[in-house]
């Protein structure tokens, strides 16, 4: 599979090789400064409310191409030696789940996880969308935001932010941390001041 490349900030590109989402977890400085400078322009305020949340608010997954809808679509952008059924449905790969360094071959063991959880984009600005907006954040291919990953290690994690939850894979801390604040940015979504110090502390691990 030749490299694919999609933007990750202002000035830094994201190169994905292989099977897997992310480049190795071993940063680079100057890639840290780059995600401390857009942490930097986050705008940090207290998490909002829950009220009137509910995942039908966030439409996913949507078809892509061929028949593919976004999970499927994941799932064969991130595994290797994939085979489909004639509906595009994943019946055969392998995988490396980023979060916990873990092997599968099976998909239903993962889970296609949104790197900013639903349920967090609602408290910090996208309750105010409409579920056009909402549907494509949650359908986002072009940022970092959708990953296939081990499904117990996603439903740990839940919908917490970086300051309440962290992959147990301490390697891909940087890369955790680069991509949670590229997809803020990108979506314009606010940051709690807890958030912010643990995705400083995170942006460490690159050096």
């Amino acid at each position: 599979m030749s490299p694919r490349i999609l933007p990750l900030v202002a000035g830094v590109t994201l190169v994905l090789l292989g099977g897997c989402s992310t480049p190795p977890a071993t940063g680079s400085p100057s890639r840290a400064e780059a995600a401390t400078n857009q942490l930097s322009q986050l705008t940090v305020r207290p998490a909002g409310g829950m009220a009137g949340y509910s995942r039908e608010k966030f439409p996913h997954w949507s078809a892509v191409a061929n028949g593919c809808d976004t999970r499927e679509f994941v799932l064969k952008r991130e595994g290797t030696g994939i085979k489909t059924d004639k509906n595009c449905k994943v019946t055969a790969g392998r995988w490396r789940s980023p979060y916990d360094d873990k092997q599968h071959t099976a998909a239903s063991d993962l889970d296609i996880d949104h790197m900013v959880p639903l349920a967090n984009a609602w408290r910090s600005g996208a309750n105010e969308w409409d579920n056009d907006r909402r549907g494509e954040f949650a359908n986002d291919l072009d940022r970092p935001q959708l990953f296939a990953v081990t499904n117990s290690v996603n439903r740990a994690k839940g919908d917490q932010d970086p300051s309440q939850w962290k992959p147990p894979n301490r390697s891909y801390w940087c890369e955790y941390a680069v991509n949670w604040i590229a997809v803020k940015k990108h979506w314009a979504l606010s940051v709690t001041s807890a958030e912010r110090d643990a995705l400083k502390d995170m942006l460490s691990a690159c050096t």
